[in-house]
C-alpha cells in the first residue's frame, strides 16, 4: 500500500511541470500503463488531477483549492513564536514579528528584553511605517508600482534627525533593502533605540512578515546589533523554511532514560 501511495504521490510533481499524457507517467514511475492509469483515475476521482480533451493529464483544482485553503489557514505568529523566544534567549534584547495589513505594519508577536530597559511597543499597534525596519522589508517586497503609490500617500515625520524625509527618500531606502534583503532602523524612530530585521518568506518567495531584534543604545551600540544580523537573518529563514514547508517542524525527541533520577 505504501508503494501505491508513493507512486501516486510522484505523479504530482511530474504534472506540476505540465500536462503529461499516460505514456510519460508510467516510464517516470517506471510502470506498466494499466498500472498509471489506475494511479491517475483515483486522483482524477478525488480531484487531485485532471483529465484534458487531447488525453493528457493535469493537475486538478481540488488539489490546487486545498493548497489555497492551507496557506490561508497558516499562522505565522505560531509558526514563528518559537524561534523568536529562542531568538530572545540567545541574544536577550526585544524580538518583534510584524505583518503588512490594510495599508498599515502591525506588530503581531513580541517577547521582551531580559534587560530593565524596555520598548513601548505592542502586539496590534502599527509601526512607524517610513522609519521601522519590519515596514521596509514589507513594503520594499511589494511591486514597484505599488511601493511608489504607497510612499507618496505617507507623511514623513521627522521623530529624529535620521527620520526619512520624503518619498523618495523612501523609495530609495526600499530598493535597497529589497536588493540586499534586510533591513535596519538606527534611530530613525527614537534617537536611543536601534533595531535590525529580516524578512520571512513564504513558499512563492514573497514575504508574509518581518522580525527584528531591538535594543536602546544604553545597553548595545548601533554597531553592536548589527553584528547579529546574521542570526536574525537564520532566524527569519528557519521561520521562512518552516512556514513554506520546505523543513520539517523540530519536535524534541523523548529520551525515557533521562527522565529517571
Amino acid at each position: 500500500m505504501s508503494q501505491t501511495v508513493d507512486r501516486a504521490l510522484s505523479i504530482l510533481p511530474l504534472l506540476a511541470e505540465g500536462p503529461a499524457d499516460l505514456g510519460r507517467v508510467a516510464e517516470r514511475l517506471g510502470v506498466h500503463k494499466s498500472t498509471a492509469l489506475r494511479l491517475l483515475r483515483t486522483l482524477h476521482e478525488h480531484g487531485f488531477v485532471y483529465r484534458q480533451s487531447d488525453q493528457r493529464y493535469r493537475l486538478g483544482a481540488r488539489l490546487i483549492s486545498l493548497a489555497q485553503e492551507a496557506m490561508e489557514n497558516l499562522d505565522v505568529r505560531e509558526i514563528a513564536h518559537p524561534h523568536l523566544v529562542r531568538l530572545n534567549e540567545q541574544v536577550g534584547h526585544t524580538v518583534h514579528l510584524a505583518v503588512h495589513e490594510d495599508d498599515e505594519v502591525l506588530y503581531i508577536d513580541k517577547v521582551e528584553s531580559r534587560y530593565p530597559v524596555r520598548m513601548y511597543s505592542r502586539i496590534g499597534k502599527p509601526v512607524a511605517i517610513t522609519v521601522a525596519a519590519v515596514a521596509k522589508l514589507l513594503l520594499a517586497d511589494l511591486p514597484e508600482h505599488e511601493r511608489r503609490a504607497v510612499a507618496e500617500k505617507l507623511d514623513y515625520p521627522l521623530y529624529t534627525a535620521r527620520s526619512t524625509p520624503n518619498a523618495d527618500a523612501f523609495l530609495e531606502e526600499l530598493a535597497t533593502v529589497r536588493e540586499q534583503g534586510w533591513a535596519t532602523d538606527l534611530g530613525g524612530h527614537e534617537e536611543s533605540i536601534n533595531c535590525v530585521a529580516a524578512p520571512v518568506r513564504g513558499a512563492d518567495g514573497r514575504v508574509v512578515a518581518a522580525m527584528s531584534v531591538s535594543a536602546p543604545n544604553v545597553v548595545v551600540t548601533a554597531d553592536e546589533l548589527l553584528t547579529l544580523l546574521p542570526l536574525v537573518r537564520r532566524t527569519a529563514d528557519a521561520i521562512s523554511g518552516e512556514y513554506s514547508g520546505r523543513t520539517p517542524v523540530h519536535t524534541p525527541q523523548h529520551h525515557p532514560e533521562k527522565d529517571t533520577a
